[in-house]
């Protein structure tokens, strides 16, 4: 056995977690309006708007596709989910596709607040990865402390990911 974290757990883990939050603000949509103060957005709704842009604009690099104006995505939340479902397909076509020569590879883009960036595909995928785990992680605390708790544990080991 290969003890080695591979990207596909890593990426099943993501989509796992998005899924759950999808459903509970289903359920709890008052949370959508609880005010924060993280990654420039102002309450809950766009910070999970944040959240699937990132996802979706760099599953678009990697795939070397137009990426999509950050300006363009919608506030609808169920349509920013079906939004966020789609990046999930692209970075799994991504990473059931790229070769070696693919993951290596250096592209440079523009970000919304750091300029222009340099780095590989791999470090642009695990980066979509964690940027999203560490973002529901703020907003998990976020919500709690706001009095709206969640009905599943947030961490990977209570995640279905791996076995």
């Amino acid at each position: 056995m290969d003890p080695a974290l591979k990207l596909s757990e890593l990426l099943a883990y993501a989509e796992n977690e998005s899924r759950r939050w999808q459903k509970w603000f289903q359920e709890n949509p008052a949370a959508l309006d609880v005010k924060l103060d993280i990654a420039q957005a102002k309450d809950v709704r766009n910070l999970v708007l944040h959240i699937v842009a990132v996802d979706t604009r760099y599953a678009e690099r990697l795939l070397g596709e137009d990426v999509t104006p950050y300006e363009t995505f919608p506030s609808d939340i169920a349509v920013l989910f079906e939004t966020g479902e789609r990046a999930f397909r692209k970075l799994r076509g991504f990473l059931d596709s790229a070769t070696e020569e693919e993951w290596k590879k250096v592209i440079e883009f523009p970000s919304r607040s750091m300029g222009t960036l340099t780095s590989s595909k791999r470090k642009i995928f695990v980066h979509t990865l964690l940027h999203s785990t560490r973002h529901w992680a703020q907003l998990a605390t976020t919500l709690r402390s706001a009095g709206y708790k969640q009905d599943w544990q947030h961490d990977f080991l209570f995640s279905e990911a791996i076995q």
